[in-house]
């Protein structure tokens, strides 16, 4: 039988794992909160230059190519953007997973060690019952173990589509921007 002492280590090891995860998202989240003001930062001064260098256009060619010089680098900082917050969501989910596999694994060899004790105090003839019992137990842990091991492969082939995907995202922006139309030598009259 679980004594009063075992059931309140149970529940402040519970609480300190809670309260663990929710500093960790708190961090994530200003992690999450600073990227996204520094790239607000970088995208008012970009918007300032750029701006700038529109007013001083003169001519339709001009407008094109400085649209072509903007499209590169718009693209090389929305991938990046995007690269640092896969990476601060990848973080966060790793460390949230760990923390859970750990805990979950403490909970499993708690109730494996409590099994066991209240198994080897069964009554005698209680044979069949204490391996049906160790037969779902083993079931069960087996079950959980799967559940472990596609959530990692999850991750992982998450984080493989991420990466596949960001590789070349910024070859079709210079493939997409606009070139500036090329000057006739001599106008006709």
């Amino acid at each position: 039988m679980l004594t009063p002492d075992q059931i309140a280590a149970a529940q402040k090891a519970n609480l300190e794992t809670l309260f663990g995860l929710m500093r960790k998202t708190i961090e994530g989240v200003e992690k999450l909160a600073e990227l996204n003001m520094s790239t607000m930062k970088l995208a008012l001064s970009d918007s300032a230059r750029q701006a700038d260098a529109a007013m001083s256009v003169k001519d339709a060619q001009q407008l094109l190519a400085l649209q072509a010089s903007m499209l590169q680098p718009l693209m090389e900082k929305t991938t990046a953007y995007t690269q640092q917050l896969y990476h601060l969501t990848s973080e966060s989910r790793a460390e949230a997973s760990r923390a859970i596999e750990e805990r979950a694994a403490e909970m499993q060899r708690a109730v494996q060690t409590l099994m066991q004790t209240t198994l080897g105090n069964a009554p005698a003839g209680s044979e069949a019952a204490v391996a049906a019992l160790r037969n779902a137990m083993g079931t069960a842990n087996e079950a959980l173990e799967s559940m472990h091991k596609a959530f990692r492969q999850a991750g992982a082939m998450a984080e493989q589509n991420f990466k596949a995907a960001a590789k070349p995202a910024a070859k079709p922006a210079a493939k997409a921007a606009p070139k500036a139309p090329v000057k006739t030598a001599a106008r006709k009259r």
